[in-house]
């Protein structure tokens, strides 16, 4: 029998399309002989929805016609498995649209990425190949990051925080001060988004003005640093969970010179099938990295390190931030869930997509079983002698 795997994509973020490009390639990796693979969609305001014409990228272009022609469904547990029961109901007939055994979640952002989704999928006992919300929740908001990992011994760039609120009441404060502790030139970028969105470098006032304008219409917290001189990105990808975890080729993005920005890795090529974007794997990059002796296997290692430092599952990228000059190497951000679930990396080590898709699905189960063995209530008589009335409760012991 076919285990059934929901691919879920979509969300109510602004990496929603993005994610819709990462959740089909990951749906068409899986080995038909083995896994019976739907998508499981979730539109931007918080629906979910299945159908057959949401294997194919072009429905998405009409989004309206898209979703009437798909089901709106909503997930339940139920003695077939995680049962899609179709919404509203009909008053006659079967509801049960579709059922899944397993969960893979390919989306970004906030809103889903974040952990909230995690959070949803373990309320309804399901297994998924991705982190946990704690994991999930560290790995977008990028300065409680950088406080996990500086804890750890891994190298992060000092940064700054700032609230929206802060900048609205006093923005020349907020500014003077970025200057004055940090300097020119400096990355602005909002604290819990993904794929570059809102992100950018300010060399001078005006730009950084125009740069904190920019991230706190995306965040209601912005993330300061200092720009790193002599730039190159280096990406590293790692599969496994806290027992096992193994990294990736290295990459390079090759138009890297100050910082990736949406449009860099998403916008550019238009080599995808229909003239639609390929998602990551239309970035120009040198994979393997062509890096100085000793430095790939630093970023592998690190990358490892920070991946179950966080207490990461299933597949994972960590981004590098290296200054050619002095050598200085330092973790930029994780990606729990990055964009094209990172294959072409693994493909660099002999990972296949299909193979990478299995190992996913087995980190799933493999944890779930886990999770069956703790305990998560306790059987107590506490409530039985208690009696309630207008003024508390009486018989329970302060």
């Amino acid at each position: 029998m076919k285990t059934r795997v929901a691919v879920i994509f979509g969300g109510h973020s602004v990496e929603h399309e993005v994610s819709i490009i990462s959740g089909l390639q990951a749906l068409n990796a899986l080995n038909k002989d083995k896994y019976e693979a739907f998508p499981l969609f979730i539109s931007k305001d918080n629906r979910f929805y299945v159908g057959e014409n949401l294997r194919e990228i072009a429905s998405y272009r009409d989004m309206p016609t898209c979703l009437a022609k798909a089901t709106r469904v909503l997930p339940v547990p139920g003695e077939q498995g995680i049962e899609l029961v179709r919404y509203p109901m009909k008053k006659f007939g079967n509801n049960v649209v579709a059922a899944f055994d397993v969960a893979i979640p390919v989306v970004h952002g906030t809103n889903v990425e974040d952990g909230t989704l995690m959070g949803y999928l373990e309320m309804l006992g399901v297994p998924y190949a991705s982190c946990d919300v704690t994991s999930s929740a560290l790995g977008m908001d990028k300065f409680a990051m950088k406080g996990v990992l500086a804890q750890a011994g891994i190298p992060v760039l000092p940064a700054r925080q700032y609230t929206g609120k802060q900048y609205a009441v006093d923005s020349e404060a907020v500014l003077s001060e970025i200057e004055s502790a940090i300097g020119y030139p400096v990355i602005v970028k909002p604290v819990n988004l993904g794929s570059s969105v809102g992100i950018s470098k300010a060399k001078n006032h005006a730009e950084l003005v125009d740069a904190m304008d920019l991230a706190v219409s995306f965040s209601a917290r912005v993330l300061v640093e200092r720009a790193v001189p002599n730039l190159r990105e280096i990406n590293c990808a790692v599969l496994g969970d806290y027992e096992s975890a193994r990294p990736s080729a290295c990459e390079e993005p090759l138009n890297a010179e100050d910082i990736l920005t949406f449009g860099d890795k998403y916008l550019s090529g238009g080599g995808g099938k229909n003239g639609g974007s390929k998602g990551m794997t239309d970035l120009k990059r040198r994979c393997p990295a062509e890096l100085p002796e000793g430095m790939t296997e630093r970023v592998q290692e690190l990358a490892v390190a920070t991946f179950k430092a966080l207490g990461c599952l299933g597949v994972s990228r960590i981004d590098f931030l290296n200054d050619k000059e002095t050598g200085e190497l330092w973790v930029n951000e994780i990606n729990t869930i990055p964009g094209s679930l990172s294959f072409y990396l693994w493909q660099e080590v002999g990972v296949s997509f299909d193979a990478l898709m299995d190992e996913l699905v087995s980190l799933a189960f493999k944890r779930q079983r886990e999770r069956e063995a703790l305990t998560f209530t306790y059987e107590s008589n506490i409530l039985s002698g208690t009696t309630f009335g207008t003024k508390g409760c009486k018989g329970g012991k302060a």
